[in-house]
């Protein structure tokens, strides 16, 4: 199993920037990134093929957010950008080496190791 080692998350005013790092111990192909809010459950935010470049995102971030790859350092990012209050949350990423990212959204179970999260505050 692959450990993910997640950084980045913060408190940040409303309209601002946040970049997510997530540093890999091994190799896999896609990676997810998934939040969840007080409340509610986990949802599934963005994802990223590394075989095609391929991504994913869910309507509430799409054009805000940006999930990409540094394969030279095995470290996937979601740079989230245009931050709004309905976005904090505990954020985690997900890889997994066979799964491959579609239009059809993530579930949990497609992804077999994951990080500890990071937490994520937009306010002012």
């Amino acid at each position: 199993q692959v450990q993910l080692a997640e950084s980045g998350g913060g408190l940040v005013q409303p309209g601002g920037s946040l970049t997510l790092s997530c540093a890999a111990s091994g190799d896999w192909h896609a990676v997810g990134w998934f939040r969840q809010a007080p409340g509610k459950e986990r949802e599934g935010v963005a994802c990223f093929s590394s075989s095609d470049s391929s991504t994913w995102y869910a309507d509430s971030v799409k054009e805000r957010f940006t999930v990409s790859r540094d394969s030279a350092k095995n470290t996937a990012y979601l740079q989230m950008d245009s931050l709004k209050p309905e976005d904090t949350a505990v954020y985690h990423c997900a890889v997994d080496s066979d799964y491959y990212c579609s239009g059809y959204g993530l579930a949990e179970g497609d992804f077999s190791s994951w990080g500890q999260g990071t937490q994520v505050t937009v306010s002012s």
